[in-house]
């Protein structure tokens, strides 16, 4: 039996987003570099709008601990889009993460940033 949500409905549980990144080519395809303190592209069925705030779970590769990150929808790829591209969303790390989240994925891409190898942006 499911408590009720304090804030009403179903509101607050969608802006957490858990994801989790297990190889460099995962990695590779879902980062999102062009975008200002970095992003991620994260495949989801939930619905969104830009703008939207939204709380990231993050694990990345073999690391036991999840990274925290706090962000905001800024590029959505919805159902039937074309090239039949991976429908989600790109979240975009907040200036609050000081660049954190985003040197520690280009290390592991570290050499692989400047391939010409398609994402599920750009």
């Amino acid at each position: 039996m499911s408590t009720p949500n304090p804030l009403g409905g179903l509101g607050g549980q969608q802006r957490i987003l858990s994801f989790a990144i297990k190889d460099k080519s995962s990695l590779y395809a879902s980062y999102m570099p062009f975008i200002k303190n970095g992003g991620l592209f994260i495949p989801t069925n939930k619905s969104y709008q830009l703008g939207d705030e939204i709380f990231l779970l993050l694990q990345l590769m073999e690391e036991p601990d999840r990274i925290p990150v706090a962000g905001r929808v800024v590029w959505i790829t919805p159902t039937g889009a074309e090239g039949n591209r991976a429908v989600g969303v790109g979240v975009q790390f907040n200036d609050q993460d000081k660049g954190a989240t985003r040197r520690k994925i280009e290390e592991y891409l570290a050499g692989a940033l400047a391939s010409e190898r398609p994402t599920h942006t750009l």
